[in-house]
């Protein structure tokens, strides 16, 4: 009896050490193989941003910009009163190496103009989602929101940034007035011409939208914004120019104010480029 009850305990004994080293043997083989489906520990991340850094936003606008851009700082007589006028006012970030802006107030006998600029370092915190994706999906998102008029055309600024129209002295002229006539229309009751509409730009960094809005400042005056934005690699830059006559019949001129603005942004993707 005592020979009957001791075989089937050896044989389980026998059993769980076979089950172990059963274990141990898939613990260093197959088992630490990645599962189908799994990102493999040597996928290459996305790559990073070619920007690391960003400038300093209220030096990044050269005094002879904001001369152009707001001829009352010229009108300044006292000394410290210029001085102050051409530092700007930085905006309020937590985080100035990912966001970084300021801005400008200045009255002049004709009117009181605004300026800010903006300036938006992406980083993409997915490895798999480069830098310059996120930055560009960030970019198509305020476009979008821009809602510019789909008969726009694109312009490519000149070295003045001034806007370029289209030539009077094209072949299919019924076509052309069509077009034009529908992006006037598009305008709304700022009756900007067909030209000077908000539109995409080409040849201003990677990417690059004009906004051009018309609206009123009070019961006799109306105010004009001009916005910029365009992005460079994972850097996305705003600049928003606004202007309101101090005279009751006064309206801000949309081609000045639109040459003024692009030019700045071409003088920012030089220095980003530089």
């Amino acid at each position: 009896m005592q020979r009957k009850a001791y075989v089937p305990g050896i044989a389980a004994l026998l059993a769980a050490l076979l089950a172990g080293c059963t274990g141990g043997s898939g613990s260093n083989g197959t088992a630490a193989d990645p599962k189908p489906g799994d990102i493999s520990v040597n996928t290459p991340a996305a790559q990073p941003g070619k920007y690391r850094t960003l400038p300093e936003a209220c030096a990044a606008v050269s005094h002879d910009s904001l001369d152009s851009l707001l001829p009352g700082i010229k009108q300044i007589t006292d000394q410290d009163r210029r001085d102050t006028a051409y530092e700007g006012q930085a905006t309020l970030t937590y985080d100035t190496d990912r966001r970084v802006g300021c801005g400008w107030k200045v009255d002049s006998t004709d009117a009181t103009d605004h300026l800010s600029v903006d300036f938006e370092r992406v980083v993409s915190y997915d490895n798999t989602v480069s830098d310059d994706a996120r930055a560009q999906d960030i970019y198509a998102t305020e476009e979008t929101a821009a809602n510019l008029p789909e008969a726009s055309a694109s312009a490519t600024p000149s070295d003045t940034g001034s806007a370029t129209a289209t030539p009077s002295a094209t072949p299919s002229t019924s076509a052309s007035s069509t077009s034009s006539a529908s992006a006037s229309t598009s305008a709304g009751p700022s009756g900007t011409p067909a030209d000077l509409q908000p539109r995409k730009l080409s040849g201003l960094g990677d990417e690059a939208f004009l906004n051009d809005k018309l609206n009123s400042g009070s019961s006799t005056t109306r105010q004009r914004t001009v916005t910029v934005v365009f992005r460079t690699s994972n850097v996305i830059v705003r600049i928003e120019y606004a202007e309101q006559p101090t005279a009751s019949t006064g309206t801000p001129d949309s081609k000045e104010m639109q040459d003024k603005a692009r030019n700045l942004a071409q003088k920012l993707v030089d220095r980003f480029n530089g």
